[in-house]
This record gives structure tokens, sequence and C-alpha cells, in this order.
């Protein structure tokens, strides 16, 4: 994902009045409740509901490593999650523009997507919204200031569909239930310290190379040839991102902290460095009861979904 953001659209968006500001967050948050509803209208039963080590037989050794690692048997399947994020975003591809973001972003494990909703602080006062999705086998990305002034809006894209499973695959390190084979990941052998997996929803498949540490932990995924998108082109370009600092958060081990970069002839060019703040998991238990969200109103995870446990962990 890259946002490149004129600076003349930057002044001009500066001058906007209070009320088209607050027009412009209203009309972003409807926006987002209707990515979330498509999402919530997807969603599939997941089967079966808990993680059994006998379904790691066949699996290549470094990831059943990988499992026995991060979950414990009789570990619940996670249905959904919401994460927070914050973090720095690189806006160019060739300086270094860094700039603060914070995000929140929902998750359905089954069937797979997700909507990733970012503020990026352009300027002092000046915010990007990013909308960055996949939902119902379709990708989408999405950037306004102030959620208004449009800088880029991509959709209906096989290569940004296929960029977008492959993020959900690669942040799967986040809800790692989602990587068993029983949720419809195809793992691969290729050496001792590495895997491939494979995940397809509808169309759409999704391939990266999981690289696993010392621990047996996820260090880093990769993909030879995500589509980068340059102008009105996407251009098979490799992609790779890095986790570490991992947790437990609710009996499972997942990365706290990551970096995100395209990688080049001369190197890697990280884009995206970010840590979670929050993190709450819908589990395929009936242990608890659904709950809101920290502005009053039902979250995403328990619209509807009062039949599946909820649990959430503050970093």
């Amino acid at each position: 994902m890259r946002i490149k953001v004129p600076l003349a659209i930057i002044g001009g968006a500066a001058l906007l009045t209070a009320g088209a500001i607050v027009y412009g967050r209203s009309s972003w948050e409807t926006r987002t409740a209707a990515l979330y509803k498509q999402l919530e209208a997807g969603r599939t039963a997941t089967s079966p509901p808990v993680f059994a080590e006998s379904e790691l037989d066949g699996v290549p050794s470094p990831v059943q490593r990988y499992f026995r690692a991060c979950l414990r048997a009789g570990q619940p399947i996670v249905t959904a999650a919401r994460i927070e994020h914050a973090g720095i975003f690189n806006m160019s591809e060739t300086a270094e523009q860094w700039k603060p973001f914070t995000s929140k972003q929902y998750v359905a494990t089954r069937r797979p997507g997700f909507v990733w909703d970012a503020r990026i602080a352009a300027m002092t006062g000046v915010p990007v919204f990013v909308h960055d999705a996949y939902v119902g086998g379709t990708g989408f990305l999405q950037a306004r200031l102030f959620g208004l002034v449009r800088v880029a809006e991509v959709h209906d894209v096989p290569e940004i569909a296929r960029g977008e499973l492959m993020r959900f695959l690669a942040e799967a390190a986040w809800y790692p239930t989602a990587l068993l084979p029983s949720q419809g990941v195809c793992w691969q052998a290729v050496d001792d310290t590495s895997a491939k997996a494979s995940l397809t929803d509808g169309d759409v498949t999704a391939t990266l190379l999981f690289r696993f540490n010392n621990d047996g932990l996820i260090e880093s995924i990769r993909a030879e040839d995500r589509g980068r998108g340059i102008k009105k082109q996407f251009v098979p370009t490799p992609w790779e991102g890095r986790w570490h600092r991992y947790e437990w958060r609710d009996n499972m081990l997942v990365p706290i902290e990551g970096e995100v970069a395209w990688v080049f002839p001369a190197g890697p060019k990280p884009y995206w460095r970010g840590r979670i703040t929050r993190i709450e998991y819908e589990l395929d238990v009936h242990t608890r009861s659904p709950s809101t969200d920290a502005s009053g109103e039902a979250s995403p995870l328990s619209r509807n979904r009062g039949d599946h446990a909820r649990a959430s962990t503050s970093v």
C-alpha cells in the first residue's frame, strides 16, 4: 500500500471549514460502518470449534513447532478480532517521510476478510483517513484528507484483491488459529525453518513464505510478487513483513510489533512500523456475553454474534 499526498491538495484541504471537517468525519464513519456490515454479512461458521493437535499430522515440521509454541490443545478458534495499532507510516517510496498513525482493524476469519480504518497525520492538524480492506473477495483502498478530499481510491481490481488476501494471511500471526489447516490454509514444506502457506477465497489465492525463528515463532513472511500500485498500474514486487515482541494474549502467543516493506534490488524499503495497543478476540465458545466498545456502542465483535465469547487485552 502506498499513499502519496500532493502538497497542493494538503494546502487546499487545510482551508476547509469546521463544518466541512465535521461532515467529513461523519461521512467517513458511515462508510466504515457499511464496510463492517458487508464483512459481517459474509461471515460463515468455523469448524471445528477448538484446536486439536491431531490436525497437525502431515503438516511440515516447522509449522508443527509453531502451533505447539503459540497454541495449547483445546484453544478455541478465533472467529473475529478487533485490533488497534499505533506507529509510523512512510508516505514516500523514495525518501523518509514517516508520519504517525493510529488505526482500528476488524477481522473476520471465515469468510476471511478485514477492514483497516486508519488516521495518518500528513501534517499537523491534517489527517488522512484510510480504508484498506478485503471484503467478500474484493480488495479496497481509499484515502481522503479529513475524510472528504480524495487522495486515492482503488477497488474491484484482481491484483488488489490478491494483495489484500496476502495481508490477511500475513497478519494471521495476530489471530493464529486462522493459520490452521482446518481453517483453509494449505502448508507446503520448504526446509527446517520455513514453509509456504496458501489460502484460497473464491477466485482469489494468496501464497506466502513463512520463516520461523529459533523459538518456533513466525519471524517473517514474504511474497515474491505482490502488486505494488504505481500510478494506474500494479507492478509485481517482492514484499515482506517481520514480526517480533511476542506476548501471550488470550492464551495465544502473538507478535505485538512489526514492520512491513517492499523489497527492491537495492534492499528493503519499509513503509509501515507499528505495534498493537489493544486486541480483542471473538472465540468459538459460549462462555461470555457480548459487550460494548469504548464509545458505548456495540462493537463489530458483538453485533449479532452473541453466541460467541469475547475477550480483550490492552498492551
